[in-house]
């Protein structure tokens, strides 16, 4: 069970480092279709149809059919969701003064030490045995 476990995890992760989702893995039979569409009206190939919706005919294929644009979205892997984190570093120029402290020493000290446990080394039972 945990193999499969692991396995399933693996894959998940292996899918969204591609940048697919389940969603997309949901609308694989709606590239299918319009690849068929594609194939039936235009007479265009797979690797044409991948062309015309990922590659470089895209942009021409979207002004070309506008009637289309509703089927277009719903095909998968067009998300074009980007999460990138931007970190600005900015050096500030003005200097904040320092304020020079003086440190505060308290020299006066209390210690007092009582030996709490001076009656355990004159029990016997503490003691080395008398006797080898």
């Amino acid at each position: 069970m945990s193999k499969y476990l692991s396995i399933s995890l693996s894959i998940l992760i292996l899918i969204q480092s591609f940048g697919m989702d389940f969603r997309d893995l949901a609308h694989i039979d709606d590239l299918i279709e319009h690849a068929q569409f594609h194939s039936d009206k235009y007479g265009d190939n797979f690797l044409v149809f991948l062309s015309k919706h990922y590659g470089a005919l895209e942009e021409e294929h979207s002004q070309d059919h506008q009637e289309e644009k509703q089927d277009h979205e719903q095909l998968p892997f067009n998300n074009h969701c980007c999460s990138h984190s931007i970190v600005v570093y900015m050096v500030n120029k003005l200097q904040v003064p320092v304020v020079n402290t003086v440190p505060v020493f308290n020299y006066t000290t209390n210690f007092y030490y009582l030996d709490n446990y001076s009656f355990l080394e004159k029990s016997d039972i503490f003691q080395p045995p008398k006797q080898a």
